[in-house]
């Protein structure tokens, strides 16, 4: 079975096909003749057939939010490891976050990305790249977005930091806007956010853990909506974690302001009342929202409020995570276990229809990025990700990544990540 995830000709068979693109969920054949899907086999290629559980296909998943750490924080995660992690879980395409040491803020910042990735062993996993709206992601200057985008960035964000200046925001929306490029905001208003960590709420509290007010985030979300009413530009929110952001999104969409959001699995699967004492591999930004928060978000994600998954892969080495829950940075990784835990979340929990879930991870991402629904159609690239329906319990010889901040390991989940073929 290996040989067919290094192949550019392969032929699948009695599988489940997803195809969001063409509205498709039904069983049959799917093949691939030197890199393109066709309506007929490549006898000399090889052949997958599941023996036991069903399988299924659908075009290959896309995030649109990844750290890989580099240039750095290179012990936690590198291009190529990222890369790496990527293809196990699934994905065949990943936007990484300019928040690096020294940040992606300008054209020769990005190139060296480029040729990080072009020299790492996994070439399959196509590595886009957002770049900051302001330099030095310091929130007091646009960056030279023109350049950027000249540069071949897919987006703009400062993430990890909101640009909180309105003035600065409002410029560097409306140039966008002008390059056809959207802005992504890291949500979350750093004055009203202080030292919290933790949502208020029921469960255990660490010692010393400050609160996050949900306002941190609230006023956020009300802010850039409306600077994207005003500019007309592509505001998509960065990973959602407050029942009323949800709320502000909607109406902001039926007002028809060019808006979307994504969700990570992280704040789809757990809920603040499950954190396990102090265990900073919870420790993430935003933290983890109540029970009704995490209710609401399922709610958005299967109504088509909030149109994308994304891991928000952030790795950490042991030694800093080893801090405890308020000294440890933020952040979780997911790319390994993206796919299964948000099935869990979502189909197991919520009774989400399969090709509405794999539509967030490939449509909905498509969408934001200027691109047409990827497809399983002939002539489609023959870019995929095979899952198999058996449970599946990871731990940490699973992961690919440098890092092992990952809270999703030891749960057991009703599907597994078979590989991509690309």
């Amino acid at each position: 079975m290996e040989s067919i995830f290094h192949s550019r000709s392969w032929t699948l068979r009695d599988v489940c096909i997803l195809d969001p693109g063409r509205g498709e969920d039904r069983s049959g054949d799917l093949f691939c003749r030197d890199g393109v899907l066709t309506d007929s086999p490549d006898p000399a290629a090889p052949v997958f057939r599941p023996s036991g559980a069903a399988c299924l296909v659908m075009p290959a998943a896309i995030d649109l939010h990844v750290h890989f750490r580099q240039p750095g924080k290179e012990a936690a995660e590198t291009v190529a490891s990222g890369l790496d992690a990527a293809a196990a879980g699934g994905f065949g395409t990943v936007v990484a976050m300019p928040n690096t040491t020294p940040p992606l803020d300008t054209p020769e910042a990005l190139a060296q990305q480029v040729a990080l990735a072009a020299a790492a062993p996994e070439r399959r996993v196509r590595y886009c790249l957002s770049a900051c709206c302001t330099k030095g992601r310091a929130g007091r200057e646009a960056a030279p977005l023109e350049a950027l985008a000249q540069a071949g960035c897919v987006a703009f964000t400062d993430d990890g930091a909101m640009v909180a200046d309105d003035a600065v925001m409002t410029e560097v929306m409306r140039r966008a806007a002008a390059l056809g490029l959207p802005v992504m905001d890291h949500a979350v208003v750093p004055g009203l956010a202080g030292a919290g960590v933790i949502r208020d709420g029921e469960g255990v509290h660490p010692a010393g853990a400050a609160i996050f007010p949900e306002t941190a985030e609230l006023a956020a979300v009300a802010r850039d909506l409306r600077l994207a009413k005003e500019t007309g530009a592509h505001i998509h929110l960065q990973h959602l974690s407050c029942a009323e952001s949800a709320w502000h999104l909607s109406i902001s969409q039926q007002e028809g302001v060019r808006a979307t959001a994504e969700a990570t699995p992280h704040h789809l699967l757990f809920c603040r009342e499950e954190i396990p004492g102090d265990d900073a591999n919870w420790k993430m930004n935003p933290p983890l929202g109540t029970r009704e928060d995490r209710a609401i978000l399922r709610q958005s994600v299967l109504d088509g409020t909030i149109s994308c998954l994304a891991t928000d892969h952030a790795p950490h080495t042991a030694e800093s995570k080893a801090r405890g829950f308020v000294g440890a940075p933020f952040g979780v990784m997911g790319l390994e276990t993206a796919l299964p835990s948000t099935w869990q979340a979502l189909v197991t929990e919520c009774g989400m229809q399969p090709l509405d879930w794999a539509a967030r991870w490939t449509a909905g991402p498509a969408a934001v990025l200027g691109l047409p629904a990827p497809s399983l159609a002939p002539g489609a690239p023959g870019r995929v990700t095979l899952l198999s329906m058996e449970p599946w319990t990871p731990d940490e010889t699973c992961l690919r990544s440098r890092s092992r901040n990952n809270p999703f390991l030891g749960r057991t989940y009703p599907v597994r990540v078979l590989g991509l073929l690309a």
